[in-house]
Parts: structure tokens; C-alpha cells; sequence
């Protein structure tokens, strides 16, 4: 089987799109690399949601978005599609790659979500590193979080960016073997109330992977990917509707928007190795790697496919 592998930086009306796309062909390309020296799914998928934390561009580890009270508090998922193993973390502070210490959690221990102190004295005594608060917070995040309490709102950071580190992270990927792993990172909404928590530490709403279905990675207001369970529920359509990759993340979106009207998008890499993205936002910040073609894409500014094209596993976005 050749390998296949999807990631994003975050959905919403974003301005300048061409500044991401070096950073996101790096980063699928690093991840690629990855797969086709033999790793799995999970390594694939962990490996470049760790890029993008370290990358002050997205919102998820250094750069997050501010909370109200001005704290960068993270968190982060990852899930194997062949045990159904998971693992995730909510409102960490000082961890510099949460999906690291998600990845901890769902291989030593029997719990799948952690949260708060009690996930970062976890993370210490098994050795995972933490930084300063300096580390993760960026003028711009102090800027953008000014903003936004002068206009007593909560929003996406795509939506009020002029200039931008921006976008929620995640990937998904299919190994050598077939078998599938997604991972989701961020920081949350700019002046989120202190304790807020949305999808992306939720399995089956901001995260979901299942080799029978399909590997899910959602970003935007987290709160509508929780009412609707979205991850499961575009596995779903894979695994019971027969719907391949293309397909179910257009029907995931289509439900996100009749249910609750839902601001956001997802990407999907089915149990074929198909991948496929949906959003409802304006755009959508994203990059694949799939039979030897790279592709990189804003949603509605796609940029021109790098390297040899090999035929239609990855479209639908």
C-alpha cells in the first residue's frame, strides 16, 4: 500500500494565505518522508502536529491564542486507527508539545483524557518538555486579545487577523500497513473564557480515527464540532454510508451547517488512502502528500500542485 497524509492550520477568513503555504509543504513533505521510510500512521501524524506547534504561525503550543485572562493554555488529541487507542490533554500551560504528552497518554496509561494540573504533572514526571510562558506568547497574541476585549468578543483568530500566526492544527495519515491515526492541536478562541474547552481534545469531535472508517482532524468554533460529534460522525459515513473521503467530509460539513449553522472544516483520509477536505468558513489553510504529489491550499486558493501527479487519491477539497 502507498501511504497517505493530510494536515491543516486552522480554517476561517484568512488574509495573505500565501505566507503558510512554505511552511506547510515543509512540514507534509517532513511527514512523508516519514511514512515512506516505513513509520506509522501515528509517528506520521504526531510528528507534524509537533512541527506546527513549534511554528509561531499556527495557533496551537508557541503562539497560541490568549485566553481572557492572557494565558496561553493548550490543548491536544491523537488517536490510533487500529486499536482505537486515544489520548488527549485540555488546558495545559508550559507544555511545548502538547500532542506529545497526548501521545503519552494513550500509550501509558488507561485513561484517555487528562486536563489542567493534573495532565501537567503528568507530563513533568514523564519527562516531556515544558518552557516559560514567554515562550508561547507572541505580541501579535497580545495584540489580537486587545482586540477582541475592546469588542467584549470571542472569536476564531482567522477571523480578526491582519497580519497573522494563526490556525488550530492538525494531521491525518495512512500508513504502509493501512492503518489510519489523526491528531489535533490548538490553543483555543482568542479571550476564551478561563476553563473553556472545545473539540479538539474530544475524541469523535475535534479527533477520530477508525481503520474501518476513516481519520478525522477538525478546526473552528469548537463548540459546534461538540454538539454534532463531527469526527465520528464523518467516519460514519465512510464506515456504514460507503461514502469515500471526498464525500463524507462534504457531508459532515453540510450537517455542521444545518444542525448549528457550525463555522469550520475538517480533513478526512478514508480506509483507501483517499484524501479530502471541507470547510464552511471563507478559507481553509491545508497541504497533502499522496502517491508522490504535494499539494498545498488555502480552500478556494488552491496553489499549483508540486512534483509528479500520479491520479485522483487526494481531491475533493
Amino acid at each position: 500500500m502507498n501511504a497517505s497524509l493530510m494536515i491543516h492550520g486552522g480554517a476561517g477568513a484568512i488574509r495573505s494565505p500565501e505566507r503558510f503555504f512554505e511552511s506547510l509543504r515543509s512540514v507534509v513533505r517532513s511527514g512523508d518522508d516519514l511514512l515512506a521510510s516505513g513509520a506509522s500512521a501515528i509517528e506520521a501524524v504526531a510528528h507534524c502536529v509537533t512541527l506546527l506547534e513549534d511554528d509561531t504561525l499556527y495557533n496551537a503550543g508557541r503562539g497560541a491564542a490568549l485566553n481572557a485572562d492572557g494565558v496561553a493554555c493548550c490543548d491536544a488529541s491523537i488517536m490510533d486507527g487500529r486499536t482505537l487507542g486515544a489520548g488527549a490533554v485540555a488546558g495545559v500551560r508550559g507544555v511545548r508539545n502538547p500532542v506529545a504528552l497526548a501521545r503519552i497518554v494513550m500509550e501509558e496509561t488507561r485513561h484517555v483524557l487528562l486536563v489542567g494540573e493534573g495532565a501537567e504533572r503528568f507530563g513533568r514526571a514523564r519527562g516531556v518538555r515544558f518552557e516559560n510562558e514567554s515562550y508561547f506568547v507572541t505580541e501579535e497574541r497580545r495584540e489580537q486579545l486587545a482586540r477582541a476585549k475592546e469588542r467584549h468578543a470571542t472569536t476564531l483568530d482567522h477571523m480578526q487577523a491582519e497580519h497573522g500566526k494563526l490556525g488550530t492544527v492538525g494531521a491525518v495519515a495512512r500508513d504502509r500497513d493501512g492503518n489510519l491515526a489523526a491528531a489535533t492541536s490548538t490553543g483555543g478562541l482568542i479571550n476564551q473564557m478561563s476553563g473553556r474547552v472545545g473539540d479538539s481534545p474530544i475524541i469523535g469531535a475535534g479527533c477520530f480515527a477508525d481503520n474501518a472508517g476513516c481519520a478525522v482532524s477538525c478546526t473552528g468554533v469548537g463548540e459546534d464540532f461538540l454538539r454534532t460529534a463531527l469526527a465520528r460522525t464523518a467516519s460514519f459515513f465512510v464506515e456504514s454510508q460507503e461514502m469515500d473521503a471526498a464525500r463524507a467530509a462534504e457531508a459532515a460539513v453540510a450537517y455542521l451547517v444545518r444542525r448549528v449553522q457550525g463555522s469550520g472544516g475538517l480533513i478526512v483520509v478514508d480506509r483507501n488512502g483517499v484524501c479530502a477536505a471541507a470547510h464552511s468558513t471563507p478559507g481553509m489553510l491545508m497541504a497533502s502528500a499522496c502517491d508522490g504529489k504535494i499539494t498545498v491550499s488555502a480552500g478556494r486558493q488552491r496553489e499549483k500542485a508540486a512534483g509528479p501527479s500520479t491520479g485522483g487519491r487526494c481531491d475533493g477539497y
